[in-house]
Order: structure tokens, then C-alpha cells, then sequence
């Protein structure tokens, strides 16, 4: 059921090797391999303090490791921030969604990427190029919402986590990473956006989900790495896994 830990594939697009964090006097992460393939939806789950978090936001540039490497794309990437990353192609989809009530669905999936025209000297919003790409967008993945000029407040909890995953891959990128998107929304609204995540995956865009649902987790995830106390202790298929072998390598039982 396990894989060697240390073997990354030759079609890794985000990996780290050693990585190390510590905050003072506490240890958060210890000597972490981690990989996720190109086109797959790689799942990373552990109890609460297990470190998913934190790896996380070393991987996308939160925060700076103390030890280690990370690669993206073939290439060494230790990202000094987030816009780093997210100029190289990782979009991190927030629980809090990072999106703008007042703001209209097309002016949020276009936000700090304003189309722009100019008139003389004068430049101005070019809001109906931005209502058309942002309905191309929509379309693209299948996403359903009253009207591109709503506001974002008067959206669902999941048509807004769907608006946050579209702008993500609407501004290109190439690795998704998502921290528990269903959490706080009904059975509908997650099936929903667990449809959109598959078809991010239909689009070739890497996916890492941070779950706690295990169902979930085996539903939509290709491979699936256990944390516990700062330290990877597994990586598995998720097709050839159950939800009880998860919860027994979560809990140290197995």
C-alpha cells in the first residue's frame, strides 16, 4: 500500500525534500519529503497539529523553511512569498475565500488583473472585456451563477468557493492547493465543488486538497500523504486504500 517515501516521479510539478520549520522552540515540520504529480488531485490529511498547514504554507511561500528544498516544475523554488508563487502558478484557495463582497463575480475574478483601455491619455476599465472573459471562465468549468455583474455577497457559500476556485485558474494557474473547501458547506454545494475539482483535474491542473473528510478524500484524490506530528509517516494510492486504513495511519494505530 505505501510507496518509498523519498522516490519523487520524473512528472512531479510541486515536491520538497527535508523540509524543516520550526517556530521558537517548537518543531513543526521534520526532515519532510512530499511530491504531487502533475494532473492528479493530491490529498494531504493528519489530526489537527499534525503539520499540513504549515507544509503547506512553506510550499507557497507563507512561511520560509529552515531546512530543505523545494522544487517546482523541475526546478529549485524556495518562494519568498505568495505572489511568488502564484506568478509562477500556484493559486492557494483560502477557507475565507479572499473574495470582495461588494465586489461584482467578474470585477472579483479579475481582481489586480484589471483589464484596461485608454482613451487619449486617459485609461479606463474595460468592464465588458472583464463580464465576457469572466463568463469564459464560467463556462470553461461548468460554474452556475445568476449573472457575472451580482454581487459576490449575495452568492452561496458554494457558488463563492466555485468563484475563488475559477479565478485561481483563470489567472493560469498550474497547481491549485485547497484548504478543506467543503468545510463549511452543505451536501449539495459540495458535490459541487467536488465536481469542479474534478474537472480542474479534466483540465490538467494539479490539485492539493487539505481534508479532513476522508470520504471525500478517497473520492476525489490520486494520492494521498499522511501527517503526524511534524513528519510524514505515508503515501498512498488512494484506489488501493480504505477509509479505515486512512484513519488507522492517521491515528498511528496501524
Amino acid at each position: 500500500m505505501s510507496e518509498h517515501l523519498s522516490e519523487r516521479p520524473t512528472d512531479a510539478i510541486l515536491s520538497c525534500e527535508g523540509l524543516g520549520k520550526s517556530f521558537g522552540a517548537v518543531r513543526a515540520l521534520s526532515d519532510i519529503a512530499f511530491w504531487a504529480r502533475r494532473g492528479e488531485v493530491t490529498a494531504l490529511i493528519g489530526d489537527n497539529g499534525a503539520g499540513k498547514s504549515t507544509l503547506v504554507r512553506c510550499l507557497v511561500g507563507v512561511h520560509q523553511p529552515d531546512a530543505g528544498s523545494i522544487l517546482f516544475d523541475g526546478a529549485p523554488h524556495p518562494f519568498s512569498n505568495p505572489d511568488e508563487a502564484r506568478k509562477a502558478g500556484i493559486e492557494t484557495v483560502h477557507q475565507n475565500l479572499s473574495l470582495i463582497d461588494e465586489l461584482t463575480v467578474a470585477q472579483n475574478l479579475y481582481l489586480n488583473r484589471e483589464i484596461v483601455r485608454r482613451i487619449g491619455p486617459f485609461p479606463l476599465l474595460d468592464r465588458r472585456a472583464m463580464d465576457k472573459g469572466a463568463l469564459a471562465m464560467l463556462s470553461r468549468l461548468s460554474i452556475n451563477v445568476p449573472s457575472v455583474g451580482q454581487r459576490v455577497r449575495r452568492l452561496s457559500g458554494g457558488q463563492r468557493q466555485a468563484i475563488s476556485i475559477c479565478r485561481a485558474v483563470g489567472a493560469g494557474a498550474k497547481v491549485v492547493v485547497m484548504d478543506e473547501p467543503t468545510a463549511a458547506l452543505g451536501v449539495q454545494e459540495t458535490a459541487n465543488v467536488e465536481a469542479l475539482i474534478r474537472r480542474l483535474k479534466e483540465e490538467h491542473v494539479s490539485v492539493i486538497l487539505v481534508s479532513h473528510n476522508f470520504d471525500q478524500v478517497r473520492r476525489l484524490s490520486d494520492q494521498v500523504w499522511v501527517m503526524r506530528a511534524g513528519r510524514v509517516v505515508a503515501s498512498v494510492r488512494a484506489a488501493e486504500t480504505t477509509g479505515n486504513q486512512l484513519v488507522a495511519l492517521v491515528t498511528g494505530a496501524h
